[in-house]
């Protein structure tokens, strides 16, 4: 165990960068930019998936990110879609990492597949059951229990740089968003270098989750705490992932989407599609004036709603 511990910290002294190095300093007016994947299921998802790869490599974002399955469903497709990443192209990768399902010894196992790759960044999530994500959390009888012990168990593994999830609305789990705060300081505390944020669509549950990290604790309040941004293409997609995630859309956002969706069988794509990509980019110039670290996009595997935001931000050329 010790020489294999040894040959995984060998392998990450090839030093990729920090996601906290990558998104350096901003630029004024003009903040770095990241897209989240979700691993694919099948060889049509995974050609799209490339198509997307390749159409956000010309783009330049500071970091792509590669979801995992719950309880370990999509385990191997994630380190070998991840490592590909990592191998074949220019993009700084970062895995993530869930509790739920795995062992010690299979987390363990897991960073080292990582190191074996090269990859040096994980987001490490205590992750939600598998069927049913609301549904009870149950600790791997030789797993971990929280978060804050996955951040400490990835640390001591070796030269890695890691990342959390944060709340702007509160985790679902948690009692109230004070209770909420406290876990993600404690997952800072812990070693967790930044956190990078659930979905939102309120600019102000954004502002006031970095509010009350300071409050909590002024030094890991000086950690980038990056906003995650999703352009909603479709109202049904949406709320099925608004109901997984414990997140909402405001009243007055959902009333307006409500009415473009329309009352017929079939939604009214354009028009929601229209007003999603509207309001991200409203929001995306919202988090920029206020200072955030950068803009984290939700892509599944498309890229076109996230790049359509990011030219009209100016950044970049829409992808057909």
């Amino acid at each position: 165990m010790a020489g294999e511990l040894s040959r995984q910290r060998d392998t990450l002294e090839r030093r990729t960068p920090s996601i906290v190095d990558r998104i350096g300093a901003p630029d004024a007016g003009r903040i770095p930019f990241s897209v989240e994947f979700s691993p694919p299921r099948d060889e049509a998802a995974e050609a799209r998936l490339w198509r997307a790869v390749r159409a956000f490599e010309r783009m330049d974002p500071a970091f792509v990110s590669m979801t995992y399955g719950a309880g370990g469903s999509t385990r191997d497709r994630t380190v070998r879609v991840t490592g590909e990443l990592a191998e074949n192209t220019t993009l700084l990768p970062v895995a993530h990492l869930t509790a739920v399902g795995h062992s010690v010894d299979e987390l363990r196992a897991m960073c080292g597949a990582y190191a074996d790759r090269g990859i040096s960044n994980i987001l490490v999530l205590r992750g939600d059951p598998p069927g049913d994500p609301l549904g009870e959390w149950v600790k791997h009888p030789d797993g971990v229990e929280y978060a804050e012990e996955l951040v400490r168990l990835v640390r001591d593994m070796g030269d890695f740089h890691v990342g959390v999830a944060s709340f702007p609305e509160g985790h679902y789990r948690a009692p109230d968003l004070e209770h909420d705060t406290e876990y993600l300081v404690q997952k800072l505390r812990a070693g967790a270098e930044y956190s990078i944020t659930q979905m939102f669509f309120d600019v102000e549950d954004y502002l006031r989750l970095r509010d009350r990290v300071v409050a909590h604790d002024a030094e890991q309040g000086e950690k980038p705490i990056i906003p995650e941004l999703m352009p909603i293409t479709s109202l049904r997609s949406a709320r099925r992932s608004l109901d997984l995630s414990g997140s909402s859309l405001p009243p007055a956002l959902e009333e307006r989407l409500t009415r473009a969706a329309g009352d017929g069988p079939e939604e009214n794509q354009a028009a929601v599609r229209e007003i999603g990509i509207e309001v991200a980019t409203q929001m995306a110039e919202r988090l920029i004036a206020e200072g955030a670290p950068c803009l984290h996009f939700i892509t599944l595997t498309v890229a076109r709603a996230p790049s359509e935001v990011l030219a009209n931000l100016g950044y970049a050329s829409r992808v057909a």
